[in-house]
């Protein structure tokens, strides 16, 4: 099995500079995938990918590269499905995981969600984003990039 690919769902992403530095310390390579607004890199092990505008065009080229025990950063629920049915790892960038055991209650909550948000019951905001939120990314994200190259190794 291959080394592990890190994919970063990257228009909106809060973390993209702590992706890249475990990264860099895993050794692995890391693609960013937007609609654009990311500067190119001259490191080899850092791939920056822009789709063209559309709705999901982002979700559909991630979900059409990555492979099983890559690594797959998002907060687009529907993309984590997709992506986990593939076999890859999915972590949210609050360092919340999306598992095959956790995925129906999110895609559910996020259905009820907005469907309170259109009939006006809730308004149509979310929690911000908080350096504890970026701390525990972080170490989600390292845990998870090293069980997955132990996941690789052992598959070889």
């Amino acid at each position: 099995m291959p080394e592990p690919h890190i994919y970063v769902d990257a228009d909106a992403c809060p973390v993209k500079d702590e992706a890249l530095r475990v990264a860099e310390r895993l050794g692995l390579v890391i693609t960013y995938v937007s609609n654009g607004g990311i500067r190119p890199s001259r490191d080899p092990m850092v791939r920056v990918v822009v789709v063209p505008s559309g709705a999901d065009a982002a979700d559909n080229w991630i979900v059409e590269h990555a492979q099983a025990n890559d690594i797959v950063l998002t907060a687009d629920i529907p993309l984590a499905s997709r992506v986990i049915d593939k076999g890859c790892h999915v972590l949210g960038f609050t360092g919340k995981p999306f598992t095959s055991a956790s995925i129906g209650m999110a895609l559910a909550m996020r259905n009820l969600k907005q469907h309170l948000r259109e009939t006006g019951e809730i308004k149509g905001y979310n929690p911000g984003f908080r350096p504890a939120d970026r701390s525990a990314f972080l170490g989600a994200l390292d845990t998870l990039g090293r069980k997955a190259k132990m996941l690789a190794a052992s598959l070889r």
